[in-house]
């Protein structure tokens, strides 16, 4: 499941509509939609964003995130290190031969560490 397949998911539930009846209202077969929210297709266009937005009701922030998880939700990334360290690209392919082995403890530990560094590296601002 891709962060935006689980938060339509959350809506669904919330408000009890099964995935067979939103993807008619919606006017896309339950087959695509289930593929869309397992990741097993790229992610959703900005045009369905902005329908499951309207189905739902929701405001300009709960659209925002739902627009920032269709981002995070593709499921075959592509990571380019070139011009990085050698420890970067090390990582990325640890990360890419690993993932499937490790538990939601340690990959929300990763990005939290991640998230974390990232974070303090904004409030520092520029280096040079």
């Amino acid at each position: 499941m891709t962060p935006f397949g689980n938060k339509v998911r959350e809506y669904r539930a919330a408000k009890g509509i099964s995935l067979k009846k939103m993807a008619e209202d919606l006017g896309v077969t339950s087959a695509y939609f289930s593929a869309l929210e397992h990741g097993h297709r790229g992610r959703p266009g900005s045009g369905l964003i902005q329908q499951i937005s309207g189905y739902f009701g929701l405001g300009w922030d709960e659209t925002e995130e739902l627009k920032r998880l269709a981002e995070l939700s593709h499921p075959r990334v592509t990571v380019d290190t070139a011009g990085l360290t050698p420890a970067a690209t090390e990582l990325a392919n640890l990360l890419a031969e690993s993932i499937h082995d490790l538990d939601e403890d340690t990959i929300e530990w990763v990005m939290h560490e991640i998230r974390g560094r990232l974070g303090a590296r904004d409030r520092e601002g520029p280096t040079h």
